[in-house]
Parts: structure tokens; sequence; C-alpha cells
């Protein structure tokens, strides 16, 4: 079962016409969707299933500007300053708590690239740093490790998933977005090179600019459209705990697991880098582009064949705009892959051994996601190529929550014509054709 999303109350009647169509209601198209309507852009957002069902209400939560990769690092500023007001903004709750986050470590060269990442970053006078092993034993007291350091960030926080998004998308129908569930999208037509209409299967809306923001399910929307787009995926799991003792407000990244508080008193925890890689068509074709990514991550990730060989978001279908797509499918509509009991077993006794006032705490929750990546697990975030008024934001590799904000106020900019208030020029799409991939990031 996927794990409980706050439910959204959403539009029926699929216009006839609208300025901007969102493909996938994730916490992209949303965000975009909402910034849109606020510009005054008449904008309608279909979902093949529901409202952040996928990776966005699957996620951890971690909302940082830390420890970001370069190109990335501008986005992740905004992001967060989006986050702080995002309350405020909307007229709800949207589920943020700033509340500190910090990475811990006993191993040197680790804490060498932390050290590295901050002098590099000096111009951009982040607040927090490297702290000592007596002062992360004071923020952590009740930690049975002892860490030689952590690098802290007292202005990052968490945001609460399952509040989050459908939030934000209340607030983008008050601002006049329409959204429609259970209305999965075909694909485009186009006249004289140019984006005409979003064909779904509840009929045709006549645009002039289309947004995937679908997620894992982005490339294959662009492969039947001939387009090649570099995705991949790895499938994660996560649980959250019943309630119990607080050992830090915030989160907590080790060389095992990572965990978080939650509004509710318990724990949101997750194995850091640690997931399954199933073979499909799409990867298969993509070996080579992934190769380096995969070598980085090999110790961490076990590769299997599954059902998504031929059912996934990275099988190799084809279909006609009049006929049903492989997003109509049952298991399509909420793609929802089984959690890993070892992940969970293994997760809960390395967390409550690390916290041993947690001893007893029971898991509430489980479930499992496809992490959707990039070669360089930098997303696109841009126009795509070959056909104008057509956007991609997708590929963001285990970033996108936390991004989500400021990734949709630039892609509405930028839809709209307005200069974006972050360079996207490292979030193109044809730096994989150009050879200017960027290089892995060490921390997700």
């Amino acid at each position: 079962m996927p794990p409980f999303v706050d439910p959204v109350v959403c539009d029926e009647a699929l216009p006839a016409e609208s300025d901007v169509v969102v493909i996938g209601a994730g916490i992209m198209g949303i965000a975009t969707a909402m910034f849109l309507a606020e510009r005054g852009v008449s904008v309608t957002v279909v979902e093949k299933g529901r409202v952040a069902h996928e990776q966005s209400g699957r996620n951890w939560g971690w909302v940082r500007e830390q420890l970001r990769s370069s190109a990335e690092q501008p986005l992740a500023m905004l992001s967060l300053r989006l986050w702080r007001q995002m309350s405020e903004r909307i007229g709800r709750d949207a589920g943020f708590r700033k509340t500190g986050m910090m990475v811990v470590s006993k191993d040197d060269a680790e804490i060498a690239r932390w050290q590295a990442w901050i002098d590099a970053n000096a111009h951009l006078d982040l607040p927090g740093g490297i702290l000592s092993a007596r002062e992360v034993a004071a923020l952590i007291p009740g930690s049975a490790e002892t860490w030689k350091a952590a690098i802290h960030s007292p202005e990052d926080g968490w945001a609460e998933p399952r509040i989050a998004v459908p939030a934000m998308a209340a607030a983008a129908r008050e601002k006049g977005a329409v959204i429609i569930e259970n209305c999965a999208a075909r694909g485009w037509e186009t006249e004289a090179g140019r984006v005409s209409h979003v064909v779904t299967e509840k009929g045709s809306i006549r645009t002039g600019a289309v947004l995937l923001a679908g997620g894992a399910w982005s490339a294959m929307m662009l492969r039947h459209h001939g387009v090649r787009f570099l995705q991949s995926g790895v499938f994660g799991t996560a649980f959250r705990t019943q309630p119990g003792p607080n050992v830090f407000d915030g989160g907590v990244g080790s060389p095992l697991f990572s965990f978080r508080r939650r509004t509710d008193g318990g724990y949101v925890v997750g194995l850091r880098g640690r997931g399954r890689i199933e073979l499909s068509p799409m990867g298969l074709r993509d070996t080579v582009p992934f190769a380096s990514l995969f070598l980085l991550r090999r110790a961490q990730l076990n590769l299997r064949v599954g059902q998504s060989f031929f059912n996934g978001p990275f099988a190799w279908r084809s279909w006609a705009l009049d006929s049903r797509s492989p997003f109509e499918a049952h298991h399509a509509r909420v793609y929802d892959p089984s959690p890993d009991p070892r992940i969970v077993d293994g997760g809960l006794k390395a967390f409550t051994e690390a916290y041993p006032e947690l001893k007893g705490l029971r898991v509430a929750e489980s479930w499992g996601g496809v992490i959707d990546a990039t070669p360089d697990m930098v997303p696109v975030i841009g126009t795509v190529p070959g056909t104008e008024g057509l956007y991609l934001s997708s590929g963001y590799s285990g970033h996108g929550f936390a991004f989500g904000p400021g990734a949709g106020w630039v892609m509405a900019q930028q839809i709209v014509g307005e200069t974006p208030d972050v360079d996207l020029s490292p979030f193109r799409f044809s730096r994989f054709a150009e050879g200017k991939a960027h290089e892995a990031h060490h921390w997700v």
C-alpha cells in the first residue's frame, strides 16, 4: 500500500483549451501550476493517478541547501527560501519545519570533502559548518555512536510529504488552476513544429505549451514522441515508526541510515543510498551513459530482473493517441513497488541500536518507490529541443521534493518569458549530447 497522502478536491471537466498543460501532479507539476496561476496564466494539470501519490508522497521529506552539487546550489537556496514562506503564501500549513539538519561521519575522507564543499561555497555565506565530536554529542546526546564530526545547517529542515503537495494543489486551484486526477495524458500533437494539443484519455486540450513533469514516467512519454531522454531509476524503500522519544528535532544522515522527526512524533527512516536496480529495456539501451554512475553506487545497489521489465516506467511500450496508453493500466495509475523487508528490518535494527532510548520502537508503515535519475544526478529543467512549446522538469535523482518550489518557480518564469531567477543552462536537456554532463555528487 502507498503511504497516506492528504486527499485533494480536484476538477471533473477537462477544459477545451488552456494556456499551459502540465502532465503530472507531483511536486514539480503542482508547484509550477501554482506559480503560473499566480501570474494569471490558465493552466491545467492532468494526472494519471492521484496528486502526489508517487515519489512526491514517498520521499524522506528532507529540505536542505547544504551539500548540494555546484550545479544545483542556486536552485537549492531558492527552494529553501520559498519553503520557508510557503505556509504564509498559500494560507495553510505546507508542512515545512526549520529544525536544522546534519550529516555525521567517522571518515576523515568524507569530512575533508565537507570542508572542500564549504570552501568552494564560501562566497555564498551559507549558515552552519562542521561540528566537532563534542558539539555533535551535545546535539544528539542519546546516540550510542561516537562521531568524529558533522556538517550541520541550522537553516535546513523538513516538510511532511503527505501535507505539502496537497496543500499546494489546493492553493493552485484557488488561484485558478484546473487539476484533474485519473486522467492520463497519451501525448501531444503539433502544428508547424509547435505543440497544439494534449491528448488525454478524457479528451483533447488545445494549448501552446506543455510541461512534462512525469517523474519516472517521463522518458517513456518522450520516447513515444521520438525523443531520447537519459533516465534510469532505483527502487528504494523507506518506513515510518510509531511515535517515540525525541532524539533530534531535525534530520540526521549517517553512513548506514538517515532519519528525520515527523509531526506525529514518529520518524521516517531510510538506508542511505540503498536500493535495487531492475533490468529494463530502456535501462539496457542506456547502459553506457549510466555506467559510471552505476560503478559509483554499485556497492549499495542490488541488480535483479523484476516485473518492471514488462510493465514499469522503464519498459519499452508503444501506443497510438487514440488508443489506451500504458499510463492507463491499473498498476500504472499509482505505481506502488513493494518495500524491501530486509531494508526495513535492517534499518529499524540499526536505528534503535544507535539510539538506545528508542528500544522497542515499532514500524508503523513501510513503502517502496522509484527514484528516477539522470547520468549526472542533475535534473533537466527547460525546453526540449525540436518541439516549440515543450518543456521538461524531470530526473531529480532524489532531490526533487526539496527542489520542488524553486524548480516550479523558475519553470513558470521560463514558460511565461521571464528571465529565471536561477541560470537554467546547467540543467539543459542537450548537455548529455554535448558531452558536458556534470560530475556526480558524492552525497545525495
